[in-house]
């Protein structure tokens, strides 16, 4: 798995890729949690490279939104690809995040 972080003013970007498996989705976490930690309040996760996404990714994605809510920000995806949005769809969680089809989308809807 590779992560990749970009700013678009005070909106934060992280561009993952590869699998999201059970080593993999503890990296994602603790990337997520340190920049929440260190400020980042609007958070994007672009997920259109992520080839499949297990539970545990679920569960880390969502940690990090509680986290992201109560310091009174949020996490919201973009363009989740097939297997990832099938992923968010089975567990319900594509009900709990904002999804949108691009990341643009999702930079303009803070």
């Amino acid at each position: 798995m590779r992560i990749e972080r970009s700013s678009h003013g005070n909106i934060l970007v992280i561009e993952a890729g590869g699998r999201v498996d059970r080593l993999s989705a503890e990296q994602l976490g603790s990337f997520l949690s340190y920049e929440i930690d260190a400020g980042g309040r609007k958070l994007v996760l672009d997920l259109q490279r992520v080839d499949s996404m297990g539970q545990d990714g679920l569960w880390e994605m969502m940690s990090a939104l509680k986290r992201a809510r109560r310091a009174d920000g949020d996490l919201r995806l973009a363009q989740p690809s097939d297997r990832v949005r099938e992923a968010l769809e089975m567990s319900g969680l594509d009900e709990i995040f904002r999804i949108y089809e691009s990341q643009a989308d999702a930079v303009a809807s803070y």
